[in-house]
């Protein structure tokens, strides 16, 4: 095996250790000792491999944008190809579809949720990571064009409704990460609520 292959190696049991470690017991575990701890190594052996615990945190969380892309059927995919031939109907069913696979995802992976779009942890990592989330923002608008293209220079653009349906789609995943959503609801379920998220930003769908 070769020096590479050896890097390489480490690198990959540093970023599944850190992955088990955020399922077990969350974002606030993931120290670079407890991280090392996990994969056999020494306590300063992460700092070989990744220059700051901001880039090795940045690896572990790439890793669950490629686990939500999977999730969401959208690895490898273009999202204007995806949806360039769909009627409008079934774009939205698309769009729902997505939808809930974000918001499952959210509520099986709490922990690596969190981290992915902790930014402000992130940010330093040098790794480009905001850059992870753009196939699934890409995805969303393609598919609102598809449902509802703009008609006119007033009317809000994809990517505007898109943008606007994605914070709707996290706020719910967050308040009811928090218990929140359930107490102003009455009940932990999220489909009439998913419903008129959607009904609010794509227009009523035909029944």
């Amino acid at each position: 095996m070769t020096e590479q292959d050896n890097t390489t190696g480490l690198r990959a049991r540093l970023v599944a250790a850190g992955v088990e470690l955020l399922a077990l017991e969350g974002v606030h575990a993931l120290t670079l000792r407890e991280i090392a701890r996990r994969a056999g190594v020494s306590h300063g052996a992460p700092r070989r491999h990744f220059a700051t615990h901001a880039e090795l945190l940045a690896a572990i969380a790439r890793h669950g944008f490629g686990e939500l892309a999977t999730a969401l059927g959208l690895q490898g995919g273009d999202g204007r190809a995806a949806a360039a031939h769909l009627e409008p109907a079934e774009a939205r069913a698309r769009l729902e579809r997505l939808a809930r696979g974000y918001l499952a995802f959210a509520a099986e992976q709490p922990g690596m949720f969190e981290l992915m779009f902790r930014h402000d942890v992130l940010e330093g990592s040098g790794a480009g990571l905001r850059r992870t989330s753009l196939p699934l923002f890409d995805a969303l608008t393609h598919l609102v064009a598809a449902v509802r293209p703009p008609t006119d220079e007033d009317s809000a653009s994809p990517a505007t409704v898109a943008a606007a349906l994605w914070t709707n789609l996290h706020g719910l995943a967050q308040l009811r990460a928090w218990g929140s959503l359930g107490l102003a609801t009455g009940s932990d379920g999220l489909g009439p609520v998913l419903r008129a998220v959607l009904d609010a930003h794509l227009g009523p769908a035909l029944r």
